[in-house]
Order: structure tokens, then sequence, then C-alpha cells
């Protein structure tokens, strides 16, 4: 099976090719996802809006969840929990997701955010339901 064409991948969350994501690795069990800083993803002070950083983890996550799915079937998020470390003021940010557990129902991925000098900038937990195909 021939490796996913990565902006195959950003092109398919609609959401996350808005943020201007850009899949750099995406394999079943990790996906590599970056986000480059920009003024109008910022809160006051120039700070990437933390929404913005759960929301690049929210991408991550789900695309790893997806690309080790059985065929036809798709998923969503049923529960998220992100801690914030730090702020980011410029650069690119990296989100690293991993799945933790991958069962028949539900997939749990654990997604680390950093900066481009490797900080930890946020973790989230979240857990993908798996969705049948529609008969």
């Amino acid at each position: 099976m021939p490796a996913p064409d990565p902006a195959q991948l950003v092109a398919a969350m609609p959401f996350a090719e808005l943020l201007g994501a850009t899949v750099v690795e995406a394999t079943p069990d990790r996906v590599v996802v970056t986000l480059t800083h920009r003024p109008e993803l910022c809160t006051a002070g120039g700070l990437l809006h933390g929404g913005v950083l759960m929301s690049l983890a929210d991408s991550a996550g789900g695309l790893c969840a997806f690309l080790g799915l059985p065929e036809g079937a798709t998923t969503a998020t049923t529960s998220s929990h992100t801690v914030l470390l730090r702020a980011v003021r410029g650069g690119t940010v990296t989100a690293t997701a991993r799945v933790a557990h991958r069962g028949r129902r539900d997939v749990v991925v654990d997604t680390e955010l950093t900066d481009d000098e490797g900080r930890a900038v946020s973790r989230t937990t979240q857990t993908q339901a798996v969705l049948p195909p529609r008969q």
C-alpha cells in the first residue's frame, strides 16, 4: 500500500487546511503535523491562540486515529483533554500524535506539541470513536 499523500490528507481536513497545517509524516501509529505562527492565529500580544494549539492537536490526533481504521470506517472526537504548557510567540509548532490504544470502538491518541527549540508547548489526550461505514 503506497504512503498517503500529505497534501491530500490536509485537503481532507478543511479546518486544518484553513489553519495552514502541513502533514510531515503520516502512519497509523504516528502522525507529525506542523503549523507556522501567523498574526491572524494570535490573541493579544502576538501569542498563538490556545484554540489554535488545541485544533492542531485534534487534527493530528484525528488523522492518526483515522489512518488505522478498517476500510470505510471514519472517526470523530468524543473527548479531549489539553494542558497548555508554554506560549508560542513565533516560529513553527510541531504536533506529534501517537496511538496509545486502538480498539474496535475507540482509539486513544496522545499528542505533544513542541516549539522550534523542542520545548513542550502542550499535551493532549483524545478519544476518537470508531464509526462503521454507513449502509
